[in-house]
């Protein structure tokens, strides 16, 4: 029997890409929690990361060119707009609660993957998904108490599933590194107004939660763009469910959180669906 082309490796690197964006997060939030605007958080997280990463990108003088194509911009902007709405999110919710509603994600990158990019569908793996969606119901509670926090981690999850989207529309004319650079300069750009009109007074320790908030990002997100160059965004997208995990442990590890009762039924189902969605994915179905 021929192996399956989604192998053990695929499944770390999205794993682990996952728990370095979760990383990422977390420290961001410390520094929400500390005072700092979600805009501000968001900028330093692209602008630091885009100088510390620039000389590591190859940049070549004839890559100036490239930052004429809007859809560098569009994809910018995406992640921009999911970054903020997560990191609001975050100032009143859980880790796992906030990353819950996220995951209508990866439902919006498998529909849109279909739509926009003709990527293969299968009834099997259209009823998973939709499965874990309502575990992200059980979560999210619509009507029955969601918060606007939860609506902001649900806003960002529709974001983040468009990003991937438009990661995989252009892993294929753009090298991964310049992919990543050309996010964080221009989401870097797009936030700055915001950013800097007000600037925090920035000790040591923040600094280094800043530099954790933005390599974990940078690094989970190139991690996402070498993947997402050889699979399908819609084999992509389930796998993320593994930050649910990441989330469940760096939210109980950093700040003492732990889903409800209902939440983790949620949550449980979120991970079984998806993860089996993926099984059916290596096969074929």
């Amino acid at each position: 029997m021929a192996p399956s082309p989604y192998s053990a490796r695929l499944v770390g690197t999205v794993v682990l890409a996952m728990t370095l964006i979760v990383g990422g997060d977390a420290a961001a939030t410390l520094l929400t929690g500390a005072g700092f605007p979600q805009t501000f958080v968001a900028w330093t997280r692209f602008a630091l990361a885009a100088a510390l990463l620039a000389p590591l990108c190859g940049l070549m003088r004839t890559d100036l060119a490239l930052f004429k194509d809007w859809r560098l911009y569009l994809r910018a902007s995406l992640i921009v707009a999911g970054i903020v709405s997560i990191l609001t999110a975050l100032k009143t919710e859980s880790m796992a609660n906030a990353f819950a509603g996220f995951f209508v994600g990866p439902v919006v990158s498998y529909f849109l993957s279909a739509a926009l990019l003709r990527e293969r569908i299968t009834p099997l793996r259209t009823v998973l998904l939709l499965i874990s969606f309502a575990g992200v119901l059980l979560v999210v509670r619509p009507g029955f108490g969601m918060t606007a926090g939860m609506g902001f981690a649900i806003l960002a999850g529709c974001f983040h599933g468009a990003y991937l989207v438009a990661t995989r529309w252009l892993a294929g004319e753009f090298r991964p590194r310049f992919l990543m650079f050309s996010q964080l300069l221009i989401g870097a750009i797009l936030l700055s107004p915001f950013a800097l009109s007000t600037t925090p007074e920035i000790t040591l320790p923040l600094f280094g939660l800043i530099t954790i908030s933005a390599l974990g990002s940078a690094a989970g997100n190139l991690l996402l763009v070498l993947v997402n160059r050889t699979t399908p965004a819609g084999v992509v997208a389930p796998l993320i469910y593994s930050q649910l995990l990441a989330a469940m442990a760096i939210g109980w590890a950093v700040f003492g959180e732990w889903p409800d009762g209902l939440s983790l039924i949620g949550l449980v189902i979120i991970m079984v669906a998806g993860a089996s969605s993926v099984w059916f994915a290596g096969r074929g179905r």
